[in-house]
């Protein structure tokens, strides 16, 4: 009898250990990108709960929701590193431009935060806000994170605190130096929103108030993020005649206060400065090297997109916006503004100047219904209208439109965006809102960068041209950024991560917005995850709004 209950024994044995493992999510056939950069790979992603379960070949597993992935990539979701959908996510949480595209992390803070916020602040943005009206219920940064949450939203986000918003709470939109007190207050600030889980401090030096920050200032406030290892990014002072300079002032920062660095959207704007990227590319490396810890990142156009207040000089601009309307209107004042907008400067940057002539500055954003017919027209078309010049006209248009007028300006080199994505410390960002091909959204016209940056790499850069490998453009949009930001458990198919996916089709991802039609979704992304949950189902959205906040190195509970 003993050899009989042996074997059954055995049998029983081997019967349990063939069993097949049950996952709630069974993805199964993919070709793993797994974020690494590694060659990809055939194989399967389980999912429980929130969480990646398993990772590889698993052959012996069944999921309750089982997804064939033949013939399709499988790699963790992108991070979006510079987002402006602050404002379109409380108005359409679906986030659809970016979830079609496998955005599953959106990050703000590029100088100004929707947080912390003073009364005064709040009352200047419920007075200026555009077709997005909302209620401000909330004053720390992280009270607003957790306000999208309550909402329901499909990404998860995260924020760095801007040292916009902290010097307009303390100083209001003077150009000058904060006092000692002004100083400790806008750190407390900076500190308190650290520990909340912000990811850093942001800055944006060519815009005014912001304008008007020292290099010594900033050091100071990103000393106090740094405390609790954050990241200073920045949209630096120049980008065009002074890009050099603004870099030597970006590594000072970085090596003073002894802080992690990121240039936000790296570029050399204005055809006389195109020849500057061995230059500016020799200067970051050499700080690399030199032991600083210094990241970039882009968008895969050849326009950038702000407002006109970037082809006027700082000066005029201080006080706000009133004031700033309030100068335009003065005769004397406007005679000074026109020649300093027509004169070559390193004093500011100019990007109408930059741009080289007003036929490359495309008009797509107004507040006011009574000049929304000039959306799409160029700068000079509506000059020609007016029968003024394109500075005067763009004087009138900031004054009448009561906002500084969105505008799309053509500055780069198809060259230099090409190389810039094969540096190793590069990743992406569409330095734009989320946006939905409906209601309040088709009031203005985005740059196309809100519905194509992501699938514009994969397709045109990846595939069509072969620019860098597949499995280097997933770790530049999802391990890189998320190892740069020190956020933890994201940006890689690894056991015990949360379980971010962004699920497409190699042979088809493409974007097809365009500057005269920029509403138009990208295809090719096939399923999507957020923290376990699907959110595309075969392009579709489902519908879910799975999102959570993602904090920083420096977050302490409660």
């Amino acid at each position: 009898m003993k050899p009989i209950k042996f074997l059954l024994l055995c049998a029983i044995i081997a019967t349990s250990c063939s069993a097949p493992i049950t996952y709630d999510v069974l993805i199964k056939n993919g070709t793993i990108a797994d974020g690494s950069g590694n060659p990809s790979y055939v194989g399967s992603v389980g999912i429980n709960a929130d969480t990646i379960a398993a990772v590889g070949e698993l052959k012996n597993a069944k999921g309750n929701l089982e997804i064939d992935a033949t013939g399709l990539v499988v790699a963790p979701g992108f991070i979006n590193m510079l987002s402006w959908a602050t404002e379109s996510l409380i108005e359409d949480g679906r986030s659809m431009s970016d979830i079609k595209q496998g955005v599953t992390l959106e990050v703000f803070g590029e100088g100004w935060s929707m947080g912390p916020l003073t009364d005064k602040v709040k009352q200047e943005i419920q007075e200026n806000q555009g077709d997005i009206k909302y209620d401000i219920d909330w004053t720390t940064l992280d009270e607003y994170l957790q306000s999208l949450v309550k909402r329901g939203i499909s990404p998860n986000v995260a924020s760095f605190i801007g040292a916009t918003t902290v010097r307009i709470n303390t100083i209001g939109y003077e150009d000058r130096e904060p006092t000692i007190e002004e100083l400790e207050t806008m750190k407390t600030m900076i500190k308190d929103a650290m520990e909340d889980g912000a990811l850093g401090v942001g800055s944006s030096l060519i815009y005014a108030p912001a304008f008007y920050s020292s290099t010594e200032e900033l050091i100071e406030l990103s000393k106090a993020a740094s405390e609790y290892d954050g990241m200073y990014i920045s949209h630096m002072r120049s980008e065009g005649n002074r890009i050099l300079e603004s870099i030597d002032e970006l590594m000072r920062i970085a090596n003073e206060a002894d802080i992690r660095a990121e240039i936000y959207h790296l570029k050399m704007s204005g055809k006389e400065n195109w020849n500057k990227f061995d230059a500016v590319i020799k200067k970051i490396d050499s700080a690399r090297a030199a032991g600083l810890q210094i990241t970039t990142d882009m968008y895969n156009y050849t326009a950038g997109a702000t407002g006109l207040d970037a082809s006027m000089p700082p000066w005029v601009q201080e006080g706000g916006y009133k004031k700033w309307s309030e100068r335009l209107q003065n005769p004397e004042i406007r005679k000074k503004v026109l020649k300093e907008m027509r004169t070559p400067t390193d004093e500011w940057e100019n990007l109408m100047y930059a741009a080289g002539t007003s036929d490359n500055l495309l008009l797509v954003g107004f507040e006011n219904d009574s000049l929304r017919h000039y959306t799409g027209k160029t700068l000079t078309e509506v000059a020609k209208i007016h029968g003024k010049s394109p500075e005067e006209t763009a004087m009138d248009l900031v004054i009448a439109d009561g906002s500084r007028v969105g505008t799309v300006y053509f500055l780069m080199s198809e060259d230099n965006v090409k190389k810039q994505m094969a540096l190793p410390y590069m990743s992406f960002n569409s330095d734009s809102g989320s946006l939905a091909s409906e209601g309040i959204f088709l009031n203005s016209n985005p740059h196309p960068r809100a519905y194509g940056n992501f699938s514009r790499l994969l397709g045109k850069y990846v595939r069509d041209e072969k620019v860098i490998p597949l499995e280097e453009a997933v770790r530049k949009l999802t391990s890189l950024p998320a190892s740069n930001l020190k956020i933890k458990k994201r940006g890689s198919l690894t056991e015990g991560y949360f379980a971010d996916l962004a699920i497409f089709n190699p042979e088809t991802i493409q974007d097809h917005a365009t500057f005269a039609k920029p509403h138009q979704y990208a295809t090719g992304m096939v399923h999507v995850f957020v923290n376990g949950k699907q959110v595309l189902k075969d392009g579709e959205h489902t519908g879910a709004t799975p999102g959570q906040v993602v904090r920083g190195p420096g977050y302490k509970e409660d």
